[in-house]
């Protein structure tokens, strides 16, 4: 992505700053990668006027959410003003610039401003390729996809919010993988391509296995794993990427130990008994209630559900343990200042 129109004007500005005796806000729009501003523009600004960001002048990054035709009522009702922040001062007069609009102002720092205008459109283009292929499969069908689509959107608590859209490890259970199979399934009898959706099952892979990557990673093989359900506070063991994460983990040598709370070998039954004996026929061998037991073993805790109980055990991480974190936990910013502790994906 090219940034020589950005760095000329940054360098313009830079220099009309020599001579300027007062505060300054220099504001960006453009849409640039995360990086740039910081690691590029700042120390340009910084160059050519001879001057340190923070103490002689302020820089923030305002990203537009502008759509071409309603530029004018997306500005003046926005669902978010997002402002990007060097220092406080700056971000402070860039909020008053929207004194008296509705929508939140959000202060964050830049790499966040930088990444959040790429994150809302390639999910827009995402919808649009969902939808589409959603419709594709419909006619095939003979079904009209806008009264498909109509009720799905009818949905404001899963299918519109924030439900299921936060990033941490992969999914599993008996109804995401299930029905995305049946949905495939049913494209191919009707020679339907639908390359969006085929990719959701891959992508979900890619997930487990950078999890397990993480782990081996570290060069630790005593692995403690918390939480084994696909969903706290159930025994539901069917297609858990837990359970998944322990097959492998095992496979390639790890001594695992695992503590759930809500899985007991004795009652498990049917379908779950069955995955359990085709993916983890020697959990009984695994799985202890024994807390203290777990932790004195492990070099490496996986932690799998934000359970009250797993919140628990971790307070009993001896030093020097690492824990992996696929849940993102409580205090999570706290946690991260510990050279002890990864996050899944922040």
């Amino acid at each position: 992505m090219s940034t020589s129109y950005l760095e000329s004007v940054t360098d313009e500005i830079g220099k009309a700053l020599q001579d300027k005796t007062s505060w300054h806000t220099v504001v960006y729009r453009s849409t640039m990668l995360p990086g740039t501003c910081a690691d590029l523009l700042v120390p340009q600004l910084e160059q050519s006027s001879g001057k340190r960001a923070g103490v002689d002048f302020g820089v923030c990054i305002n990203p537009e959410f502008l759509r071409e035709g309603t530029g004018v009522s997306d500005f003046l009702s926005p669902a978010k003003t997002v402002i990007g922040e060097s220092d406080p001062r700056s971000a402070e007069l860039v909020a008053k610039l929207y004194e008296g609009l509705p929508g939140h102002v959000l202060r964050v720092p830049f790499g966040v401003a930088e990444m959040i205008k790429f994150v809302d459109n390639s999910f827009h283009a995402l919808k649009v390729d969902f939808a589409n292929e959603i419709g594709a499969l419909c006619a095939a069908f003979s079904i009209d996809s806008h009264d498909v689509i109509d009720i799905f959107l009818a949905d404001a608590k899963l299918n519109l919010g924030a439900a299921y859209l936060r990033p941490g490890f992969a999914f599993g259970g008996s109804c995401l993988p299930k029905d995305v199979r049946a949905l495939l399934q049913a494209a191919r009898s009707r020679d339907v391509d639908v390359p969006l959706l085929s990719q959701i099952l891959p992508s979900n892979e890619t997930q487990l296995r950078r999890a397990v990557d993480m782990v081996m990673a570290l060069g630790k093989r005593r692995v403690a794993l918390l939480g084994l359900a696909f969903k706290a506070g159930t025994d539901d063991l069917r297609e858990s990427p837990m359970v998944e994460l322990a097959e492998r983990l095992l496979g390639k040598g790890c001594a695992l130990q695992i503590v759930d709370p809500n899985v007991a070998v004795a009652r498990l039954m049917g379908s779950n008994q069955a995955y359990i004996e085709r993916h983890l026929p020697h959990l009984s061998d695994l799985l202890t209630d024994d807390v203290d037991q777990v932790m004195d073993h492990a070099d490496v805790v996986i932690v799998g559900t934000r359970s009250a109980e797993t919140l628990a055990a971790l307070e009993r991480v001896a030093e020097g343990t690492i824990v992996v974190d696929l849940v993102r936990l409580p205090d999570v910013r706290k946690r991260r200042e510990s050279d002890g502790y990864m996050g899944m994906s922040w």
